[in-house]
């Protein structure tokens, strides 16, 4: 007992340290833009971890050595005198303040290096749907999604490179996976495994077959990634350590990081009251709609095809017409790219199920695509917002704007031709609400994953979560490894509605919701709270979180 008191001492020393920026006790000195953007991109350069046998370095005395020269950066940047500065540019100076005290919370408290094994998957397939890979993800990755084939030229031997390091990286992972986290450790063992499978499909690639040396490295990586998901499985059994932060570090993560002004108990409450108001709201539209016909599920796939062209093509029509947003030239190539296939009814997982009634509350999430093509086609004039944000700090904004679309798209009336369409909307915001609850209590290590998940389950109507697991397993281990990004959907949802008030209150009588969105938009993909600072010049939030005036 007394070692678990003093622990916790020096745990609450460590938070009381954090809990003010690290700018508070330091001499201010006078500081331009420039200067930010200069230090911007000197701690950018720091940020990548040098290499060690050609793959990222991530070993402990590699980590310590590097920290004093973080501390330094970070020094810097608290010297800055920002007040003279305007609103845009502090709202800058904040993204590099957040970036830095995420480097400081990995170090420290998330540790993915020593965690996480999942950390240690290097292949992506596919791009993600916000601004960067979801979790915790290593320097290394070979996006293959970036690529085309057949290769040639720099674009093979960058390839060549990244699949040869893959080797080395999967024995670093066995000296650096030190930790005692028990779910986290086992759901992990799954994404090596899936890198497996995704390195033999590497060969059906065009050009891949007929090129030796390329196949001689995937088969060398594939066979060192299923020796290191063996290691995993005989190690553990020996995991016996909670995998959550804690309610305190979760608290300060998501404050100080990401910049969400809510503590853990704010964010349990405002998940409770969203999932009972999604449900009672269900049941009210389903009662309204009693005397309607049920909604019909696309049966084949040129039944599919045609109502997602249908639902496309609303949902297009209802933004411009609607004038709910400026409706740019790539919108429309960026949502025709996923509006998926037929799936038999067996197959289908929760948002898949909803998408075969009517495709129109999930393509309104697909917003993200959008945001995407944005940063793809128009790059943001500030060289700190242009590339994604690191450690997931976009979360509050991409995944808070993509759920609450899907209910400001309804309620101004996208779904006035069949009413029934308004329940999936409502079965959707449930489902985030009950998985962000779980992953809030996983993370107080109050629940196992696997008990967190039975939330996510139970709680998500029509048993729409029940019908397939991969889903389930996929979704709360990605909560359990990134922090907050589990709730991201309800309290980005939140933070957006809370901007959106005090921008309709300001506007007054002359409010549009078009220039609402085209003002967010313009902005970019940073933490809804530093967008509602520099769309409305209120900034409580941002000094409820700095405590800096």
């Amino acid at each position: 007992m007394k070692n678990s008191n003093l622990l916790m001492f020096f745990v609450s020393l460590w938070l009381l340290s954090c809990q003010q920026p690290a700018d508070t006790a330091i001499e201010k000195n006078k500081a331009t833009y420039n200067d930010l953007v200069e230090l911007y991109q000197e701690w950018r350069d720091f940020e990548k971890p040098p290499l060690f046998q050609e793959a990222p370095d991530y070993r402990k005395s590699s980590i310590e050595k590097r920290w004093p020269e973080f501390k330094a950066l970070q020094t810097k940047l608290a010297s800055m005198d920002t007040t003279a500065w305007s609103i845009p540019e502090q709202v800058d100076y904040h993204i590099v303040w957040a970036e830095m005290n995420g480097y400081q919370f990995n170090n420290n408290i998330l540790k993915p290096w020593q965690r996480d094994p999942a950390f240690y998957k290097v292949i992506w397939m596919e791009r993600s749907d916000v601004p960067a890979h979801e979790g915790p993800t290593n320097h290394g990755t070979v996006e293959v999604w970036t690529y085309q084939f057949p290769l040639k030229g720099a674009q093979r031997e960058s390839f060549l490179r990244g699949i040869q390091s893959i080797p080395s990286f999967n024995e670093q992972a066995k000296a650096n996976l030190t930790g005692n986290a028990k779910d986290l450790w086992i759901a992990g063992i799954r994404d090596i495994k899936t890198q497996s499978q995704d390195l033999i499909s590497l060969k059906a690639l065009i050009g891949i077959s007929t090129d030796s040396e390329l196949v001689e490295a995937i088969d060398g990586a594939i066979a060192s990634t299923n020796k290191l998901a063996i290691w995993l499985e005989e190690e553990s059994n020996s995991k016996t350590g909670p995998s959550g932060i804690g309610k305190e570090n979760y608290t300060w993560y998501q404050q100080n990081v990401h910049l969400v002004p809510l503590t853990w108990d704010d964010e349990v409450m405002l998940l409770k009251r969203e999932l009972a108001r999604a449900w009672s709201m269900l049941k009210l539209e389903e009662h309204r709609n009693r005397n309607l016909p049920e909604l019909s599920a696309a049966n084949s796939p040129e039944a599919y095809d045609a109502m997602a062209e249908r639902s496309a093509k609303s949902l297009l029509d209802f933004l411009a017409n609607q004038e709910i947003v400026t409706v740019k030239d790539y919108f429309e190539p960026a949502l025709r790219a996923h509006l998926g296939t037929f799936i038999p009814e067996e197959k289908r997982n929760f948002f898949t199920i909803g998408e075969h009634y009517d495709a129109r509350p999930l393509y309104s999430h697909f917003y993200h695509w959008f945001e995407l093509a944005r940063m793809d086609n128009e790059p943001h004039s500030s060289e700190i917002r242009r590339s994604p944000l690191l450690y997931n700090i976009f979360d509050s904004r991409n995944e808070g704007t993509a759920t609450a679309v899907e209910e400001i798209f309804m309620d101004a009336g996208l779904y006035d031709d069949d009413p029934r369409v308004r329940e999936i909307v409502l079965i959707m915001i449930a489902q985030r609400a009950a998985r962000g609850l779980g992953s809030l209590y996983a993370h107080a290590n109050e629940m196992s994953m696997e008990e967190a998940g039975g939330i996510h389950s139970e709680f998500t109507p029509r048993g729409w979560m029940k019908t397939e697991k991969e889903l389930l397993l996929f979704e709360q281990h990605l909560y359990l490894r990134q922090p907050g990004y589990g709730t991201s959907y309800i309290t980005g949802k939140y933070l957006l509605e809370s901007a959106l008030a005090d921008y309709a209150r300001l506007k007054e009588d002359k409010f549009k919701l078009k220039d609402f969105f085209d003002q967010m938009n313009s902005i970019g993909s940073i933490p809804i709270s530093l967008g509602h600072w520099e769309m409305t010049g209120i900034k409580d939030q941002v000094l409820s979180i700095t405590k800096n005036p």
